[in-house]
């Protein structure tokens, strides 16, 4: 008696059809790429400016406004020592929307609970942040963005900011911890 394997349920209409790959969609105007999951770059040096940047870039006028990378500086820090426990939300109330001020009591709140403390009752932190850089960029009239460095120690971490001019004063309208 020979042994003889059935053939699976199948695999002889796979062995006589061929598979052939579907072509990408194209949509008009997009460059594909010609190998797919690689990265297309243009490693020609770029000549001109990008386009449409010089009309978006309005300058912060220091008079009205006051020195806007200082003021962001100082937001940070206290922003980092709410979330730290060393100071109350409340400090920073006037100066952020209502989503920006419940985010950063929410974030006082897990630490607190994570540190088993209370938040905002000058809870000394073992490692003191500290801003190390402010990088300002005007978007329009009255709103900017800012990216900061806060280092804890050795290490550290980066705030993303949007500041709008709202009432005579700075308001922080977004804030991103990474």
């Amino acid at each position: 008696m020979s042994h003889q394997s059935e053939p699976v349920a199948g695999s002889r209409a796979q062995a006589m059809s061929p598979v052939v790959p579907l072509p990408a969609p194209r949509t008009p105007g997009v460059p594909v790429a010609e190998v797919q999951g690689t990265l297309a770059l243009d490693l020609q040096p770029r000549q001109d400016p990008p386009h449409g940047l010089d009309a978006e870039i309005v300058p912060i006028e220091r008079g009205r406004h006051g020195d806007l990378s200082a003021w962001a500086g100082r937001f940070a820090q206290a922003a980092v020592e709410i979330i730290g426990g060393d100071r109350p939300v409340t400090q920073l109330l006037r100066w952020t929307s209502e989503e920006v001020y419940a985010d950063l009591g929410r974030r006082a709140q897990l630490v607190a609970r994570a540190g088993h403390h209370q938040p905002g009752q000058a809870r000394v932190q073992p490692v003191r942040p500290k801003v190390a850089g402010v990088h300002v960029v005007p978007v329009s009239d009255g709103v900017a963005e800012v990216a900061l460095r806060v280092r804890y120690g050795v290490r550290s971490r980066a705030i993303a900011a949007r500041f709008e001019w709202v009432d005579e004063r700075w308001v922080c309208t977004a804030l991103e911890f990474a």
